[in-house]
């Protein structure tokens, strides 16, 4: 990771659901914080404009989805797309991360804790991003 010193927005893209964690570069440690429930994307892009407004982030980060075997799908060429909406209308540096598992490993967490029901769809993209994030301040700490 760059000397970045700040807070970092990760965002776990989905079509009705957009998952965010926030982060610390100086601690590298990822948390969940919200859910944005919309499909428009101007009523996106607005709950973003908010969330950048309160957390003053230097960076933002997008979960890149993928096959198992790392080869791309449908979903990816969206992510890539809502990653470059974010870096133009925000201006700030958006990176793609890998989340291959990233649902998973956040369906198997609130599992854990009894949860993970249809009502807990929204913590799932929370934690999700969260693993994103995670994954990205992990890779760039031996990077």
């Amino acid at each position: 990771m760059p000397n970045i010193n700040g807070t970092l927005l990760a965002f776990d893209f989905g079509e009705k659901r957009i998952g965010v964690a926030m982060g610390e570069s100086s601690l590298k440690m990822a948390h969940p914080l919200t859910t944005i429930q919309a499909t428009r994307t101007d009523t996106r892009l607005q709950a973003v404009g908010k969330l950048i407004m309160e957390w003053q982030p230097v960076q933002l980060v997008v979960g890149l989805p993928r096959h198992l075997d790392g080869s791309e799908h449908a979903m990816s060429a969206r992510c890539r797309g809502f990653a470059k909406q974010l870096e133009s209308r925000f201006n700030l540096p958006t990176s793609l991360v890998d989340e291959r598992l990233t649902s998973a490993e956040a369906h198997t967490m609130l599992r854990s804790f009894g949860r993970g029901g249809r009502k807990d769809k929204h913590l799932i993209d929370q934690l999700a991003a969260q693993r994103i994030l995670q994954s990205y301040f992990d890779h760039h700490a031996t990077t």
